[in-house]
């Protein structure tokens, strides 16, 4: 994600810069707002930071101008903290608004926010189906289908069969299971894994005798993709 840090003050702006760089966003930074006017007629941003008190052209200003143009959403980073001041950038056309001082958590908090509801909006697939032999997965509903019947699976038992269509060619250990559906340790003696890999199996074996989880013998478990 790339994002326009629009702030005069020097150690404000390179402040944000490296909240946000150490997240993995790219920055670029404008001290004015006829700098930043002339970065978004050059560049595409997903998502401008932007300061009030401006040299040039204020933040105001810029709002009005670049809202009717683009559609990059704004989040106002301001020390202006009156109630009517936060009410009229948000109707003019800012996405959020922050005052300063802020604290680093919030900042980062509040971007993600704002990045997530407008990706959501503008780009994410409806619903995107993994599919293995008989199989059909909807990540976006959670649900498994085999010959097009409903299969009634737990939580856990859909993530780990998502795990393994995902990865068709990867053979994961138990540990490796554990870690990534109940993201925490895994102790060599418990039994877990198997339970649910056993359910799995007789869930889809009530509709389909196909294999379609193989066991790795001192490994782990992977996708029958021979059978």
């Amino acid at each position: 994600m790339k994002v326009l840090i629009v702030e005069d003050d020097v150690d404000i702006n390179r402040l944000l810069g490296r909240y946000l760089e150490k997240e993995h966003y790219q920055t670029v930074a404008a001290f004015s707002g006829t700098e930043a006017r002339l970065q978004l007629s050059m560049n595409s941003f997903d998502l401008i930071l932007l300061d009030l008190m401006l040299p040039g052209l204020t933040g105001e200003e810029l709002i009005s101008e670049i809202k009717g143009r683009v559609s990059t959403p704004i989040i106002v980073v301001s020390a202006k903290s009156a109630l009517e001041d936060r009410v009229k950038l948000l109707k003019n056309g800012a996405d959020d608004y922050i005052t300063k001082p802020f604290e680093r958590d919030e900042l980062l908090a509040r971007v993600e926010a704002v990045l997530r509801r407008c990706n959501k909006m503008t780009t994410e697939p409806k619903d995107r189906d993994l599919s293995f032999k008989q199989l059909v997965l909807k990540e976006s509903s959670r649900e498994a289908l085999v010959k097009g019947t409903l299969l009634p699976l737990t939580a856990h038992e859909f993530d780990i069969l998502k795990l393994l269509v995902q990865n068709p060619e990867r053979v994961f250990t138990k540990e490796q299971v554990f870690q990534e559906i109940w993201k925490s340790g895994y102790y060599g003696e418990d039994n877990t894994i198997n339970v649910h890999i056993s359910n799995i199996r007789k869930k889809i074996k009530d509709f389909d005798d196909n294999s379609y989880i193989k066991t790795v013998w001192g490994i782990g478990f992977k996708l029958d993709t021979i059978s």
